[in-house]
């Protein structure tokens, strides 16, 4: 029996959610390992256990994983994720390249100053430039790609809900998108990820802010 997956980050979305996203529907079960001080993130670097000094790490099957597409695409392959051949693997990429682009921008708009004008960039940039090519992409297809559930699909529904939560009603102009965020809340590991008390994450707040400045050491958390 392989051992449980551990995932090395803070008590926090960022770039760590995503893999918690897609672990869960893969339907496997992990531990995490939270950084709260200076001290545990300087052992790490000490135990070599970060290749470019950075988290997250996720450990699995005797690997220390970084970089979070370099751990997605693992997870993805591993787990049937990731298409049937190279031409729906580009496919999936692109797309989920795309939906990490727009989470960044709102990951780092949690860290930002003058955040009116960066949340209505967000806004238009979601509307204008990422959700028209998902709802030409679902106009008649259950899933991104190849008829099948992969890493695209789940990045989708948890970027929407994400969108969602700074903009209630941005989905009422893409209805394709809309259906389906609802058939994938519907898959069972997904709706109880999305129930109180899983391991999902909620929206950054102060405390979150202070223990990523203490452990990295920062005087200045303004991404702006």
């Amino acid at each position: 029996m392989s051992e449980k997956v551990i995932l090395h980050y803070f008590n926090a979305r960022g770039k760590m959610e995503s893999i918690r996203w897609l672990l869960t529907v893969a339907e496997v079960e992990f531990d995490e390992v939270y950084l709260t001080t200076r001290d545990q993130y300087l052992k790490l670097l000490d135990d070599g256990s970060l290749m470019f000094q950075q988290v997250p790490m996720v450990e699995i099957d005797g690997m220390k994983l970084v970089q979070t597409k370099a751990i997605l695409h693992y997870i993805a392959e591993k787990y049937s994720l990731y298409g049937k051949d190279i031409k729906e693997r580009v496919m999936i990429n692109m797309y989920s390249e795309g939906l990490m682009d727009l989470m960044e921008m709102i990951m780092i708009h949690a860290f930002v100053s003058g955040t009116k004008a960066k949340l209505d960039d967000i806004l238009t940039k979601a509307k204008e430039r990422y959700l028209p090519v998902y709802e030409k992409a679902l106009s008649g297809p259950v899933y991104l790609v190849g008829g099948k559930l992969s890493l695209a699909d789940v990045q989708l529904l948890e970027c929407t809900l994400m969108l969602e939560e700074k903009f209630p009603a941005i989905l009422a102009d893409f209805p394709n998108t809309k259906a389906f965020q609802g058939r994938m809340s519907q898959i069972p590991s997904i709706s109880r990820f999305l129930q109180p008390g899983s391991k999902r994450k909620p929206q950054p707040d102060e405390k979150i802010k202070k223990t990523v400045m203490e452990v990295f050491n920062l005087t200045n958390l303004n991404l702006g």
